[in-house]
């Protein structure tokens, strides 16, 4: 149901953010895109480095304002599904539910316009659930990556990440996603 949810406001939020967008942008405005992004992967639980499902769908948009601030010029909103039981990569009643708002700050890399690197910090809320209680915690993830486009308004992202939830050991995820920009 929050997966549902979480697709039909994103496809709301681009939908809207489409019918504002001007057909060509003013020259102040150079710079600015938005994302829609959708990533799979696999966390590495400690202890023993367990393989667990990701499943990652959000919305960024890119300010050309912010272009040179050193935190970020993209702001995020994104919906984490992770498995938490015993079966890795098959839904269990055991799961992460994480809503998160982020910043994530672009970067050319050296001799290529075909690939970018990125930082990006993300908080949010988790919400544990196969207890007798739904159990909230708070998020906080680091993640780097590589962006590899193939046009305009196509490209993959490779991205490594380290999370943390209170009161539960650190945990890194490999991700590999697509992105439709405009």
């Amino acid at each position: 149901m929050r997966l549902a949810g979480a697709l039909f406001f994103a496809t709301m939020v681009c939908r809207v953010l489409a019918a504002q967008a001007p057909a060509t942008p003013p020259p102040g405005d150079a710079g600015t895109s938005t994302d829609l992004f959708i990533m799979g992967g696999s966390d590495l639980d400690r202890p023993g480095w367990l393989p667990r499902a990701s499943y990652n769908i959000g919305i960024g948009h890119t300010f050309g304002f912010l272009k040179k601030d050193p935190f970020g010029d993209e702001l995020t909103f994104s919906y984490t599904y992770e498995n938490a039981g015993s079966h890795g990569f098959l839904h269990t009643s055991y799961g992460e539910h994480t809503e998160a708002v982020g910043i994530m700050k672009n970067f050319a890399l050296p001799k290529t316009k075909r690939l970018t690197g990125y930082t990006w910090i993300q908080g949010g809320i988790t919400s544990l659930t196969g207890y007798p209680a739904v159990l909230n915690r708070f998020y906080e993830g680091e993640a780097l990556g590589t962006i590899v486009h193939f046009g305009d308004h196509d490209s993959i992202w490779i991205q490594e990440s380290f999370n943390k939830l209170v009161t539960i050991p650190w945990y890194t995820t490999s991700s590999v996603g697509y992105t439709r920009s405009w």
